[in-house]
């Protein structure tokens, strides 16, 4: 459909007018509606693990996760709706994008890997997310073996790219706190 030369790619703000009417979920990306695959009990389990731990940590600190119901403007095609994300500053100068249900200014970034669309998270995702100025940090988690990849931005074009074979505290230092492994992997 990309390459048929009827088709006209749309806008972040076209895509968000349309009532999509139903519970699936749908990404923008190139300008092309795309439907988003459901998740696994491991994935939701993992998500909602690291979401509960940082809406703790992070009350009071100007900075709020979100789970993947916020979408995320990468540019003016592109709109994607990350695991976990975390945004800071004054919630009052957020009310025109909370109206629109999309922030362009996450700090952290988190994607729970699934077999399906684990390739696309690690390379689409991971190219989109390191051209936004405001990311410090993008992790993926593979809830499957328990492992997790942290990118830190070292400088303006430079991250750092640690793969963790084995048990790893995850560090956020643009929120200055850590989410132990044992929390993002709970089973209970």
């Amino acid at each position: 459909m990309r390459s048929h030369a009827a088709y006209q790619p749309i806008t972040v703000e076209q895509f968000l007018d349309i009532d999509f009417g139903t519970d699936r979920k749908y990404e923008l990306i190139d300008g092309v509606i795309e439907m988003m695959t459901g998740g696994t009990p491991a994935h939701s389990r993992v998500a909602v693990n690291i979401l509960a731990f940082l809406h703790r940590k992070l009350r009071g600190t100007g900075c709020r996760a979100y789970n993947a119901d916020m979408g995320l403007r990468v540019d003016d095609v592109n709109c994607r709706y990350p695991d976990v994300s975390i945004y800071c500053g004054d919630p009052a100068s957020r009310e025109r994008e909370q109206a629109e249900r999309i922030y362009s200014d996450p700090v952290v970034l988190f994607e729970v890997l699934s077999p399906s669309t684990s390739k696309i998270d690690r390379v689409d995702k991971l190219e989109q997310y390191r051209s936004i100025a405001s990311v410090d940090t993008i992790i993926f988690v593979d809830p499957e073996r328990e492992l997790s990849r942290v990118i830190q931005r070292l400088g303006p074009t430079s991250w750092r790219d640690d793969l963790f074979a084995q048990p790893h505290d995850i560090d956020l230092p643009a929120l200055n706190l850590s989410i132990p492994h044992d929390e993002i992997f709970a089973r209970d």
